[in-house]
């Protein structure tokens, strides 16, 4: 198992094997997709598939990756940073299983993923994009420091542009804690 980073409660691993099981549950609850432009795998054997084929750990050098609570071994989503088509900033992203959500998982996930991009990578400046009826996920942003620069699209949706800076990040950390 290639562990990239952990918080105090979760491991994110790269994707492996026998990770479709999980990742197709997610993808079939349309409230997990609401507001994604991503479709349901169809079956199991197709998140597989996915997982496969995922290369983007070896052709950017990071990724999304499997959120793995440490007490129980339980997949609950994935989190990482991913670069998008013609942007040179990492994109910080994240989904859970419904049975997560509400837990702080996706904000500890995300906070390990930044101090991932910002201590071990080195990267200047990362982004999100969040519908903004989205309201956990622009919340889970805010408490990691996110600034809303402007506004983008997500999908076929309409989003806001998120940034943050390792300036912003020290100061946001230093003034919540």
């Amino acid at each position: 198992m290639h562990i990239i980073t952990e918080s105090s409660r979760l491991l994110l691993r790269e994707f492996r094997p026998g990770d479709g099981a999980w990742l197709y549950v997610l993808n079939e609850d349309p409230d997990v997709l609401r507001y994604t432009s991503d479709v349901p795998y169809g079956s199991v054997e197709v998140a597989e598939t996915f997982v496969r084929n995922y290369d983007v750990y070896r052709t950017q050098g990071l990724g999304r990756w499997a959120m793995i609570r440490k007490d129980t071994g339980a997949a609950v989503g994935w989190c990482g940073l991913k670069y998008q088509p013609g942007d040179p900033n990492p994109d910080l992203g994240y989904r859970l299983l419904k049975s997560a959500w509400g837990q702080g998982y996706a904000t500890e996930a995300a906070q390990a993923s930044i101090n991932y991009g910002f201590g071990s990578l080195g990267v200047p400046r990362l982004i999100a994009r969040v519908v903004p009826e989205n309201l956990a996920s622009v919340k889970v942003l805010r408490k990691c420091g996110f600034v809303r620069i402007g506004e983008t699209v997500l999908g076929p949706h309409p989003a806001d542009l998120y940034e943050l800076t390792p300036a912003v990040y020290a100061a946001h950390r230093q003034a919540h804690g």
